[in-house]
């Protein structure tokens, strides 16, 4: 995903407020600002996003997603494309390479 130049909106709440990032990549480049320019926009609860930033694998994301935890909305057509980037991602960590003898 390195060619892919995208600008996304990170979106974390708690306790009354919302911090809102807007990270780009490659990189990344992280800063507290409002992405207006945002194609993928990413909303999680504070607490845990600290889980998922520091301990978290990829499985993670995808239950906290699913779960609701974590909201992605945007361009459809670049989720998609994340999608697809993360699952051919995990199908080569799964396939176990034949060791040299």
């Amino acid at each position: 995903m390195a060619p892919l130049k995208l600008v996304a909106g990170l979106e974390l709440r708690g306790r009354g407020d919302v911090q809102l990032y807007r990270v780009e990549l490659p990189g990344p480049k992280v800063t507290k600002d409002i992405a207006s320019d945002a194609r993928v926009r990413l909303e999680v609860q504070r607490a845990a996003f600290n889980t998922l930033a520091t301990r978290g694998h990829v499985a993670d994301w995808r239950s906290a997603l699913q779960t609701g935890e974590a909201k992605v909305t945007g361009v459809e057509q670049v989720i998609r494309l994340i999608a697809q980037v993360v699952a051919k991602q995990e199908e080569r960590s799964r396939t176990r390479r034949a060791k040299p003898r």
